[in-house]
């Protein structure tokens, strides 16, 4: 079943807004966008790299508020660890949906593995490489690359 974003009647029927959806791997949890995603990147962190047992996370960021569950809510479990966003998943197959900023809550990061179709964007920068796992070589692809956070070299410091 393909499944694109998609134009859906505005809240006074006269208007388009933008859906995206999405969920875990079992159907038990469901979520909807109801804006463009903001931005989208690759996190090479160990703890990205435990939590999905893979070299990287690609994610994208939410604008706030327009993240929803639909469904499946009694479902999610989140591991919460300190000094970092909550890391929400299903709990009955275990698939990774989206990240929460423990100060706001919406501040939503959602795993676009996790969403239905095309996410309508594509990652543009890859973050935390200092972390890079040793049996998993970035490619090629041109993308910045940060040692560590790309919202904190933004503010600042050079990609490498």
């Amino acid at each position: 079943m393909a499944h694109r974003a998609r134009p859906r009647p505005g809240p006074a029927g006269d208007g388009v807004s933008f859906r995206l959806t999405g969920g875990c791997g079992c159907g038990a949890v469901r979520f909807e966008i109801n804006s463009p995603l903001v931005s989208a990147s690759y996190c090479h962190c160990t703890r990205c790299q435990r939590r999905t047992g893979t070299g990287s996370s690609a994610n994208a960021r939410t604008e706030p508020g327009s993240f929803r569950v639909l469904a499946g809510e009694d479902r999610l479990r989140a591991w919460k660890p300190g000094g970092g966003a909550e890391k929400w998943f299903c709990g009955d197959c275990g698939s990774a949906l989206y990240s929460r900023s423990p100060d706001d809550p919406l501040q939503i990061g959602v795993r676009l593995g996790a969403i239905d179709g095309d996410p309508e964007i594509r990652p543009s920068a890859r973050q935390y490489t200092a972390y890079t796992a040793v049996w998993e070589a970035i490619p090629d692809d041109g993308l910045p690359r940060y040692p560590e956070s790309a919202a904190a070299a933004a503010s600042g410091a050079d990609a490498s």
